[in-house]
């Protein structure tokens, strides 16, 4: 299954070395940098953002310093996924990063939430670090806003996987050892019995035609337990599923 950018584009399309890897080159403060320059991860607690820390590690495009996450103040969970803030712990120190979070009120408007990335992002460059890498994989709009964004603050986004054919994507996850749970799922777009399934070859065979099969369009959101980024496994089991807000989550919880 082929997936197309907003924009029309074929993002399975095949490209070459240099345009995959245009980062690889990446000029700080006006001169260019022969290594790759330190970074923090836009960490989801997900796949798309551990797969592209492990990317960004293999390929030499980012050294890899610090995990940086925004949370719900009032759950104490990670944005949009809902995972536990203590799993989210053990993640960050099975990656052997420096932990930043950023809480954000539920619900929080553009204003608070651009206010509190841009602390966090200063926080960032006062260890001397001016570059984040993010897990987005085709959507155009969301890059040209992280990109606006971070340039506004003196700073560079890295797109480890951006515009990988997304059915290649999710297979080559899986193949890496990645284990990741679905703990979030819209309703409106794909069956409730999908939350908590593994994120496995069997779940992308079944999912519907329509549906990304990385979920790139907001069908669901995972958490990962173990993969080539972590130094250990996390062992997990699947608690409550609740629906709450227009949205299925599965309490994923650290044994």
């Amino acid at each position: 299954m082929r997936r197309t950018s907003q924009d029309g584009n074929d993002s399975g399309r095949k490209l070459c070395v240099a345009d995959r890897f245009s980062n690889r080159l990446i000029t700080v403060d006006n001169v260019a940098v022969p290594r790759p320059p330190k970074a923090f991860i836009s960490w989801s607690s997900g796949k798309d953002s551990a797969y592209a820390l492990h990317e960004a590690r293999a390929s030499g495009l980012a050294e890899v310093v610090g995990a940086l996450t925004t949370l719900s103040e009032a759950y104490d969970r990670v944005a949009m996924h809902g995972v536990r803030s203590s799993l989210l712990d053990r993640q960050i120190a099975a990656l052997g990063l420096s932990p930043l979070k950023v809480m954000l009120p539920s619900p929080c408007s553009n204003a608070i939430y651009e206010a509190r990335i841009g602390e966090a992002c200063e926080q960032i460059k006062a260890q001397g670090v001016r570059h984040i890498v993010f897990g987005d994989l085709y959507l155009e709009d969301i890059r040209a806003y992280r990109e606006r964004q971070l340039a506004a603050l003196g700073m560079s986004a890295i797109f480890p996987l951006w515009r990988r054919d997304t059915a290649e994507l999710a297979r080559a996850m899986i193949a890496s050892g990645l284990v990741a749970h679905l703990v979030c799922v819209d309703p409106k777009r794909l069956g409730r019995a999908f939350a908590g399934r593994r994120f496995d070859s069997q779940l992308l065979d079944d999912l519907p035609r329509d549906v990304d099969p990385c979920g790139e369009n907001g069908e669901f959101h995972t958490v990962v337990s173990a993969g080539p980024m972590f130094a250990a496994p996390i062992a997990v089991r699947v608690g409550e599923v609740v629906e709450r807000d227009g949205f299925v989550f599965a309490d994923v919880l650290a044994d």
